[in-house]
């Protein structure tokens, strides 16, 4: 049976804050918009986030919408790009958190990248779940009950996880099936 591409009517979030990986907010976005999908980066401060590319700074992009004034029924997926400082960020803040925790709990899929499954941690839904991510946060992600694995992407509970941008070719690929395939629920029981 082939797998579903057709993301049409699908509008996804992309949460994401200063200090994201560029191309890892960038090229999945260009991936969902080319399967039919439409985007929204949502964020916690209005106007524009800056990008990185590594250490350098990057593009700014501009923001859609602001994390409380949007929730997990507006949408039919979740993005999370790395960067160091993006994640590192967000999963301090305690609505950008609940967003998550509310995309996984109404069994809406999930993409993260690199440092993107480290705001997954303060979620609590690593517990159990089969990951992958930048190497730096295997012991972070091992230590919240997560079975950590290097390998170019992974998928459990209809959450999707990469490790790095040279993964972005198989992350979009498995992003976008995942998300058209929709309800994950009844996979996270």
């Amino acid at each position: 049976m082939t797998k579903s591409t057709d993301l049409r009517g699908k509008k996804i979030a992309i949460l994401a804050t200063d200090g994201f990986e560029q191309v890892e907010l960038t090229g999945p976005q260009q991936a969902l918009q080319d399967a039919g999908a439409s985007t929204e980066i949502v964020s916690l401060k209005p106007g524009q986030i800056q990008g990185m590319n590594h250490d350098e700074k990057g593009d700014k992009v501009g923001v859609d919408k602001l994390v409380n004034d949007v929730s997990a029924a507006d949408y039919d997926g979740l993005l999370l790009p790395g960067g160091v400082a993006n994640p590192d960020t967000l999963r301090v803040d305690k609505a950008a958190v609940a967003l998550v925790k509310a995309f996984y709990d109404a069994g809406k899929p999930i993409a993260a990248i690199c440092h993107g499954p480290w705001t997954l941690i303060e979620t609590g839904i690593t517990q159990g779940l089969k990951v992958t991510s930048w190497p730096s946060l295997q012991t972070d992600l091992r230590n919240s009950g997560a079975q950590w694995v290097d390998e170019t992407v992974v998928t459990d509970k209809g959450v999707v996880t990469s490790r790095k941008p040279d993964d972005l070719p198989a992350f979009n690929a498995k992003m976008i099936e995942e998300f058209a395939e929709g309800d994950h629920s009844s996979r996270r029981k």
